[in-house]
């Protein structure tokens, strides 16, 4: 794990910049732009993808492998986070003396010249990301935005518009968020994370504190969540005691009588439909995605919109236009009359509410999971919650954890989560892949529905599932 030097000066010529781990969503999304802002760019990653082959469509150099002369003639390195320190390309540009840019200073150095809305929150910060770029586009606005996923509507994860706002996500697991200068700031929830890199929750929460406070031009932010309270709660604590703290204004979205743009009310079928109380007015719109969470998701979105002078209406018409982003309750197929979603939930909040929406689009069906634990820590930490939220489903196979930028640990196991169940024979801990989609067939019938769940490499199943439900020869 390479964690980002938040005092590191950021060079102003990058010159020729190589990625390692190019492949990665928001490290792709990141190359696209600076090479379509002219600059010199390469990369290696462990193997390809949909990203590396678009990268190379355009003319960026990928090779897949790392060994230390892949750096080249770079004058820049940027890195990803998941990255290990031993990485050859790593260590070789230290060797050189290269900077080294983590992916948010990267990010960082692309909009810096722009007014940026910066997205964070422990859940929620794909889909805000994507609903903003989204609906600014229907509002006639042309944003730059970086989101760390591919948002269905636009067809990329990345776009350089001609405006002068920047959307981005900006990522809290590893302080990274700090690193921006901030002026619109939106704020989805305050959900302690990531603890085995903060320590406890007073350095989780102080860091979003931080960041509320970074924003200079407009603070838009849960009106319900205990987190997000937590945090306007110091804030004007320190505004209280020192007149000097400046705070930029705040508007606040949500269930709550006092929130800005109030919910009223959602009704969750297969698209939500939501309705909004901004100064007085109601405002309904089915949304073009499903789920409680994403009506909340669109309510924040609202917020900012109206928050930066759109009209309410509009704002809501342009934010029912988003359909989705890649891996977000994502359709892949009906084989045999069982629908197959994924998802990349990994937090138990997170799963929560995802299975709350996907049980209401299984209707009479089965809910079936398949879940792929990510990161030993996070399983060790959170194993009875997982299963607590797991439990609203008819059933779920877990497998083997991906453990990706973590040591192996054999004494944690996917077992750990289902050993956890209250109800054990709902769960089944399966260490390989082909017998767990033998599992999920012998018990999948028409009209169940199938949800692959994780942050790691789980979505890979999904083909084999799809091949197995509809009986092509040779699947698992």
């Amino acid at each position: 794990m390479i964690y980002p030097d938040l005092e590191l000066e950021i060079p102003e010529d990058l010159g020729r910049v190589h990625f390692v781990g190019i492949g990665g969503a928001g490290m792709s999304a990141i190359a696209h732009m600076m090479h379509a802002a002219g600059v010199p760019v390469t990369g290696s990653d462990r193997g390809s993808n949909y990203s590396t082959k678009a990268l190379e469509a355009v003319g960026v150099r990928v090779v897949v492998g790392h060994a230390a002369e892949n750096v080249g003639d770079a004058d820049t390195l940027v890195v990803t986070g998941a990255l290990s320190p031993e990485n050859p390309e790593y260590l070789r540009a230290r060797e050189l003396g290269l900077p080294v840019l983590h992916r948010s200073q990267a990010l960082a150095w692309l909009a810096r010249s722009q007014r940026l809305v910066a997205v964070a929150g422990a859940h929620g910060k794909t889909t805000s990301t994507g609903m903003l770029a989204t609906a600014l586009r229907g509002l006639g606005q042309d944003p730059s935005f970086v989101n760390g996923s591919v948002i269905a509507g636009i067809g990329a994860a990345s776009a350089a518009g001609q405006d002068d706002l920047f959307v981005i996500e900006a990522d809290e697991s590893d302080k990274s968020f700090l690193i921006y200068d901030t002026q619109v700031a939106l704020i989805t929830n305050v959900d302690p994370e990531h603890l085995d890199f903060f320590g406890s929750r007073e350095n989780f929460m102080a860091a979003f504190v931080e960041f509320a406070r970074g924003a200079s031009e407009l603070l838009v932010i849960s009106s319900d969540d205990p987190g997000a309270l937590e945090v306007l709660e110091s804030l004007r604590a320190e505004r209280t005691a020192d007149a000097d703290v400046s705070v930029a204004p705040v508007r606040t979205f949500g269930f709550a009588e006092h929130a800005d743009v109030r919910i009223v009310s959602v009704e969750t079928t297969d698209r939500a439909v939501l309705e909004l109380e901004i100064d007085g007015e109601r405002f309904t719109e089915q949304l073009g995605v499903f789920g409680r969470y994403n009506a909340v998701n669109a309510a924040g979105a609202v917020a900012l919109l109206t928050g930066l002078g759109f009209d309410p209406g509009e704002a809501l018409r342009a934010v029912a236009g988003f359909t989705g982003t890649h891996r977000r309750f994502e359709f892949h197929g009906e084989p045999a009359g069982v629908r197959v979603y994924d998802d990349y939930a990994h937090h138990p909040t997170e799963v929560e509410a995802l299975l709350e929406s996907a049980r209401s689009v299984a209707g009479e069906g089965q809910l079936i999971v398949v879940h792929q634990p990510h990161l030993y820590s996070r399983t060790r930490m959170f194993h009875e919650e997982f299963a607590a939220a797991f439990a609203a489903a008819d059933h779920t196979f877990v497998l083997e954890i991906d453990g990706v930028r973590e040591a192996p640990d054999p004494t944690t196991t996917g077992a750990l989560v289902t050993e956890s169940f209250a109800d054990r024979s709902r769960a089944s801990y399966v260490d390989d892949w082909d017998r767990a989609v033998a599992q999920v067939v012998e018990l999948a019938v028409p009209g169940d529905l199938v949800l692959v769940v994780g942050a790691g490499t789980v979505y890979r199943i999904v083909p084999q599932l799809i091949d197995a439900l509809s009986g092509t020869p040779g699947a698992a």
